[in-house]
């Protein structure tokens, strides 16, 4: 089963819980990697994943030693699920934090994005801005007049803090039909979407479907 077959069985009310979370970690980890801006922490979902993840390793640690054959297959079996999720997690929190790297003045400055952060990440992001802030001070902008020394200036009507590129482009499938025609922004470019078609086009013309679950990233 690769990606694809996982994300297009996402809507199945009738599949068990976990099977449910893996693909819904599995789209949010596809999503988060091709989107050029951090999107919403999903909390819900993390919480029952780390929770799942913290006992299924309470269950592989109780089981080590068990000479049971029954036992020790269910046990690769439990193992392979939890380096699965393992996985696609550290990759998630990986990819989130190269873009709090990146943006950290930036969505520590809005509160919108401050917003899409969890609590663990607004404390990384505070961190990895002050470090950054005394090295670039001890390095260079102790040199400076002190009306130059900001970070976030925005002098002469340009602003120094650096925004992720929302006009990247992407790819993006529809899951649902979308009754108002898509206008990319400052283009003579409008088109439909319509369930199961594919499109590249700006971030910018289709975060909001994307956010609202009518389109995924691919």
């Amino acid at each position: 089963m690769d990606i694809d077959d996982i994300l297009a069985e996402v809507s199945g009310d009738g599949l068990p819980s976990e099977t449910r979370d893996l693909q819904e970690l599995t789209r949010a980890w596809v999503t988060e990697r091709s989107a050029p801006e951090l999107l919403p922490w999903p909390s819900s979902l993390m919480e029952r994943v780390l929770g799942r993840i913290h006992r299924q390793i309470e269950v592989v640690e109780e089981q080590v030693g068990n000479v049971d054959p029954k036992t020790n297959f269910r046990l690769i079996i439990i193992q392979t699920e939890l380096e699965r999720f393992k996985f696609l997690v550290r990759s998630f929190v990986r990819t989130r934090n190269a873009k709090i790297n990146k943006h950290a003045l930036y969505m520590l400055s809005n509160p919108t994005q401050t917003a899409r952060l969890s609590p663990s990440e607004i404390q990384y992001a505070n961190s990895h801005q002050t470090l950054l802030e005394a090295h670039y001070r001890s390095s260079f902008l102790s040199q400076f007049p002190s009306s130059l020394q900001r970070l976030d200036d925005t002098a002469g009507g340009i602003s120094m803090i650096e925004q992720p590129d929302v006009d990247t482009a992407v790819f993006v499938r529809v899951l649902r039909d979308v009754e108002e025609p898509i206008i990319v922004e400052g283009t003579d470019i409008d088109f439909e979407m319509r369930r199961g078609d594919v499109y590249v086009v700006r971030w910018s013309a289709v975060r909001e479907h994307v956010l609202s679950g009518d389109a995924e990233l691919i």
